[in-house]
């Protein structure tokens, strides 16, 4: 009698929260807490998981990956940042100290 056995190790994402969260990376709410345990398979099907991972900020669009806390942190930077002053003619980015558009001339 033969017996073979197909096996191994394989990684399994686990969602941990579906609520969408702010991308430090993009900046779009689109990233998820999620999970990577390993798992022994048998067949591809996994069996028993050997590893349970550290939650992670995974984002869906850009695929950026960062520690909990540190997303976190990220996040925090990227929502106090000011957006950056542009002409209203033009479109153009401009110092904060400038009165007039160097591009187009129109006072701003």
């Amino acid at each position: 009698m033969f017996f073979f056995f197909i096996g191994g190790v394989q990684p399994k994402t686990v969602t941990l929260d579906d609520t969408p969260r702010l991308c430090p990376n993009c900046g779009l709410t689109q990233a998820r807490l999620k999970r990577i345990d390993h798992y022994i398979s048998l067949f591809f099907i996994p069996i028993v998981r050997i590893k349970k991972g550290e939650p992670l900020l995974i984002c869906d669009r850009c695929g950026f990956t960062a520690p909990e806390d540190q997303a976190y942190r990220a996040a925090e930077v990227l929502r106090r940042t000011p957006e950056p002053l542009r002409c209203p003619s033009c479109n153009t980015l401009l110092d904060p100290s400038f009165r007039y558009c160097p591009q187009c001339g129109r006072k701003i």
